[in-house]
């Protein structure tokens, strides 16, 4: 028999209830509670003060805070950790480190923290991973070793030696070609130099496609007269990518085309005033921007790192006799340049074929600055500039080898040591500029009027003064000047004397 409970002993375990509840509401609303198994035994896991609950915990050890607050401007939000690999297949073992040496500033340039290099002795590349498979094997043990995540080799390779190559070492494998690439990428400023770069990043990045999973998927056939659409293999998502890409590229070549109509207005005009044009190529880091900046005071960026400046800059100038001219800042070249690049910049390399003078630069203090000249010469060969003349500037002279110097000078031609640093030679070489820069054909004398003045202001500008009286019937010249302007001063040429 089954006893019931009595209301008293009801009203009791109400009454503890209440007690229990009224404990856990106080133990929330107390800061410093004691842990007890009645109170908190339901609890899942360690519970913490409120004033903890309610704090920010600083972790130690966290901070990157910089001593000097400048550096935060330049400093990179993560740098890639390459290590660089190179085939000798000719040359000197000085050659290849240089080589080398040359890809460790590129990638320095574009970012990356470079922890090794190494170098292969290989008639030619080989045709599957660059270097063969048992270096691949010695390559992934360094890549391990160091810690790096991005191999970098000095060489332009094609889509079976990457993926090869990837597959070996089992971090990002790049090439030379798209090293610069991207460091083009990077610096391009204007609207045509960013249309240049894009293109030329297409142009290599279409056949080196690759696709996996869902790139490799058949999209929907197309069925006889649209129908339901499901019969036929369709073409994979890889190559919908490539037809996109393609079409960029026509669109890409149309605007740098309409933009290479702008500059051609610019260059006509100057011809048609007879604006002699001097352009200034050479090795990239050569110092070609400080040479415009110490002839011409354009104010153009200046920095020691490769690839400073890529949009061409074009100033005004004068030769010490008074002639006016241009001076043309063009983008530097580099050993074994892509020629994706050359192909998208061939219309603001025509600044080079155009001119009537190519001032090339090179680095007097760089260990192998015959190098440099060769490699310059080629692409100079490419854009069709040949037959311009040249004169061969030797930079950096405060800091390059006088043996170096005493070299360059014997074997080039015309040549001239210069230091834009410091001002060295500048006067010599603008003489040689006046020197060189093609005159005026015809020789004239004439009594010009002082009401024809625009005359005589032309024959500054656009010819050679050779000597200027002014006299009570008007301004006695004489200039060498082109046939057109002799043609409107010939009626005013003085009659001979009987």
């Amino acid at each position: 028999m089954t006893s019931s409970s009595s209301p008293s002993q009801a009203a009791q375990r109400a009454l503890a209830q209440n007690y229990t509840e009224g404990l856990r509401a106080d133990a929330l609303m107390e800061e410093d509670v004691a842990w007890s198994h009645e109170i908190d035994g339901d609890r899942d896991g360690d519970q913490f003060d409120r004033s903890e609950r309610a704090a920010l915990r600083r972790v130690v050890g966290l901070s990157t805070e910089l001593e000097d607050v400048t550096e935060v401007e330049y400093r990179q939000l993560r740098l890639e950790r390459v290590v660089l690999v190179g085939v000798w297949t000719s040359g000197t073992v000085q050659d290849a480190e240089n080589s080398l040496a040359e890809l460790a500033a590129l990638a320095e340039t574009a970012g990356a923290l470079v922890l090794d290099g190494v170098i292969q002795r290989r008639d030619k590349p080989d045709a599957a991973t660059y270097i063969g498979s048992g270096k691949a094997d010695e390559l992934r043990d360094v890549v391990l070793e160091s810690g790096a995540d991005t191999v970098i080799c000095d060489g332009e390779l094609s889509p079976g030696q990457l993926i090869h190559l990837e597959d070996v070492v089992k971090v990002k494998v790049i090439d030379r070609t798209a090293l610069i690439l991207d460091i083009f990428a990077q610096h391009a400023k204007s609207r045509e130099g960013k249309a240049q770069v894009a293109l030329a990043q297409m142009q290599y990045m279409l056949p080196r496609l690759r696709g996996w999973g869902q790139s490799l998927s058949r999209q929907m056939g197309g069925g006889k007269g649209g129908g339901l659409a499901t019969r036929g293999p369709g073409e994979t998502k890889i190559e919908t990518d490539r037809r996109r890409i393609r079409e960029k590229m026509a669109k890409m070549r149309r605007e740098i085309a309409e933009m290479k109509t702008g500059r051609e207005i610019k260059r006509k005009e100057r011809k048609r005033h007879k604006v002699p044009s001097v352009a200034i190529a050479g090795y990239t880091n050569a110092g070609k921007s400080s040479l415009l900046n110490r002839l011409t005071g354009a104010g153009v960026l200046v920095e020691n790192s490769l690839f400073a400046t890529l949009d061409p800059t074009v100033r005004r100038a004068e030769t010490p006799g008074g002639r006016l001219y241009t001076l043309a800042d063009t983008v530097g070249f580099v050993r074994h340049l892509p020629h994706h690049l050359v192909e998208a910049f061939r219309s603001t390399m025509e600044e080079v074929g155009d001119s009537d003078l190519i001032l090339h630069v090179v680095d007097g203090s760089h260990p192998a600055p015959e190098e440099q000249l060769a490699a310059v010469r080629e692409v100079i060969r490419d854009v069709g500039a040949t037959d311009v003349p040249e004169i061969v500037v030797v930079n950096k002279a405060d800091a390059a080898d006088p043996l170096t110097l005493q070299r360059l000078l014997r074997i080039e031609k015309r040549a001239i040591a210069v230091s834009a640093r410091t001002g060295r030679g500048i006067d010599e070489l603008l003489a040689l500029i006046d020197n060189e820069l093609p005159r005026p054909s015809v020789e004239i004398e004439a009594l010009v009027p002082y009401t024809l003045g625009k005359l005589v202001a032309r024959a500054h500008t656009e010819g050679e003064v050779i000597s200027e009286e002014h006299t009570p019937e008007g301004t006695l010249l004489k200039a060498r000047v082109h046939e057109e302007l002799a043609a409107e001063l010939t009626p005013y040429a003085p009659a001979p004397l009987a």
